[in-house]
This record gives C-alpha cells, structure tokens and sequence, in this order.
C-alpha cells in the first residue's frame, strides 16, 4: 500500500546535525554509516550491491524512483542499505518494465527513508567532515533518544561484515563442461559479475567467504576470483591467509573491490578508512599500462595504502584515480594476480572496464 502520509521523518548525524524531512518507505528507525552515490540511475541496482551492507545511502541525484522497480535490476537477493536519504524519492513511476513503486518496494524490503532533505547539501557536508554513523527515524521525533541510540552504532572502521552476506552453502553457475573453471571466494559478491564471468564461458562455484583454500581446491579450479563486499577487509584474516595460499599455487587469481583489498593484504599492504570514499558511476581511472583512461563504477570506503604500494617492489600499480591518485589496479609481478578497486561489471555503470574479465579468461586459458 502507497505510504501517502508523508509524516516527519528526522535525520541525526554524528557529529550532532539534524535534519527535518518526510517520511518514505517503512515507517520505522534505521543506523549505520552515512555515504553517497553520485550517479544519476541505476538505483535498484545500487540498493541490492551487497557492498552497501551496514550503509544509509544519500541518493546524490534529485529524482529517485521515477522509473520504478522490478524483479531483474537487481544485484543480490535483497536491498541491502540500512536506510536511504533522497531529495525526491517518488511514489509515481513511469515504465512498462516496472513492477512496484519505490515506496512499495521499501515497504516489502522493510527499508526506512527520508524523503525532503537537501540532499546536495548534505553530500557537501560529509565530503567535508567525512564519513560518520547517522540514525534516521519517522517513528520517533525525540532527538535526544535517537542520539542515545546513535552512540551505540559499532564504527565501520574495524567491522567484519562480508561473512554476513556470503552464501551460506556453495553453488554452480554456467556449463559444467567447460574448460574454464574458477572458483569464487564470496564475500558479498554481486550477481553481474558472476554473469560476466559465464558469459565468457567460465564454469564457476561460489563458496562461502570462510572457505579455505583446500575446499577451494577440490573444485579443480583453473582460476580464483575474489569478490567485493562490505565492511573493513582487515579483520579478515582467514581471506587475506586463502589468497596468500592461492598466490603461493601460482593460480590466476582476479580481485574486485574488496577483494583487491584482500590481495594487497596479502602482499603486506596495509589498508585504511578513506574520509568519504568513492561511490557512484562516473569515476574516472586511468590505466597506466594502455595510457587510456576509464569511466568506472565505483562502491568502497576504504583504500590500499599508496606509499606501501609505490614501497613493494614486487607489485605493480596499473590504474590510478583521476580525481585523488589514490590507487584503483595492481598486479602481483612474479605471479598470475591482478585486482581492481573498482566495479568492471558496472552494473550500473558504463561498460568501459569489462575487457578486465577478458583479461582473467585469457589468463586462464593460457595458463593451462
């Protein structure tokens, strides 16, 4: 049923700001770390990135909703942001493909937003103060309950949340005749990418992110991948240990996101909470090998560490962010081992970072 109350609804930010709006999606109270996404559409795609896990998303774009939502534009199996912050977030929608409202679509997800809030403004804010926890609420208007409550909200700086969105038990996708086979490390791994990797004609299993390198192994793989996902990649030390064992097999091994997190771990490279992140589908990267450059997808809050990157010499820096320099592509030297900060199955997003999973297949089918 259409939410057409539109009763208050209050945003409340770390570091003590408090904003007024309306009331959208379930009524309700909703935590986690504030961020944004500066793209323009593709939000269904945006609300079910696993990456988001832990998040209330500001919607950088004025309109949101106006295209509706169905059953296919979606990148894992729910929405999973906390929350989101829009300037319009629009019950009424227009397109044939379209199945539900982004208001009923928020009321059957149980997803609580706020609608009204200067959402430009708001972006400007935290890309000066940096990324913070927020509580949005339009079941409560007392303020000083809800910043009680907002004080209690673990940090995502040191927070393990990939086991949370991992596949609980392993499954195939693709031609199990196929010569291309690589097992999938998932750690909250978005549904296109496994779509890129099939529709190259790889065989995949996707097992749960605590699996060990010798369960990976009993596939019989020719190829590891390792995916995005939410939450701090640090603490995950059992990951970090099944890439190292990976590297040491000399295995093609391709990682995305935080999984380029991972395999700079690996290779003693620290990592950090960036201030704001990157967000969004209009990033532009260079590549340093071709000189050309990208306009990739992009969904992280933390960074490998530039100096111990530029530091390792047995790593090489292969994209570079055009906005910050901070560091988007790296390769093991001595071994069959690249990653990307980025998303190359740009769901949604521009496409131009798709010859990566050509990169991963020819790597693959030249190594055997």
């Amino acid at each position: 049923m259409e939410n057409l109350t539109q009763q208050k609804a209050i945003l409340v930010l770390e570091d003590g700001t408090v904003i007024q709006g309306k009331a959208f999606g379930k009524i309700g109270t909703a935590t986690g770390e504030i961020c944004f996404n500066t793209g323009m559409t593709g939000y269904q795609e945006v609300f079910t990135d696993p990456s988001y896990t832990g998040q209330v998303l500001i919607m950088n774009n004025v309109h949101i909703g106006n295209y509706g939502t169905n059953t296919t534009d979606v990148e894992s199996g729910k929405v999973t942001v906390k929350a989101v912050i829009g300037r319009n977030l629009e019950s009424k929608f227009s397109r044939f493909l379209a199945t539900q409202s982004l208001q009923q679509y928020f009321e059957a997800e149980g997803i609580v937003a706020i609608d009204g809030v200067d959402t430009r403004a708001l972006v400007t804010h935290v890309r000066i103060k940096g990324a913070m926890n927020c509580i949005i609420s339009s079941a409560t208007d007392d303020i000083e309950s809800l910043k009680e409550t907002l004080q209690k909200v673990p940090s995502m700086n040191g927070l393990e949340l990939a086991t949370t969105v991992s596949t609980q038990t392993a499954y195939t996708l693709g031609n199990d005749q196929s010569q291309i086979r690589i097992a999938v490390l998932d750690l909250g791994v978005k549904q296109h990418i496994l779509s890129c990797l099939v529709e190259r004609g790889a065989y995949l299993k996707v097992f749960n992110a605590n699996t060990t390198f010798s369960e990976l192994m009993s596939f019989q793989p020719n190829g590891i991948f390792i995916s995005n996902g939410p939450g701090d990649p640090a603490p995950l030390n059992f990951a970090i240990d099944t890439v190292k064992q990976a590297l040491n097999a000399n295995l093609p091994l391709f990682g995305i996101c935080l999984g380029h997190q991972l395999l700079a771990l690996a290779n003693d490279i620290p990592t950090f909470k960036m201030h704001h992140g990157h967000r969004g589908l209009n990033h532009p990267v260079k590549n340093i090998i071709t000189g050309k450059s990208e306009i990739t997808t992009q969904n992280h809050g933390f960074g490998v560490d530039p100096d111990a990157v530029k530091n390792n010499p047995n790593i090489e820096i292969t994209h570079v962010n055009l906005n910050d320099d901070s560091i988007e592509g790296i390769r093991v030297k001595d071994k069959q081992a690249f990653s990307v900060q980025y998303h190359p199955e740009a769901t949604p997003g521009p496409h131009d970072s798709r010859y990566l999973f050509d990169q991963f297949i020819e790597m693959i089918t030249t190594s055997n």
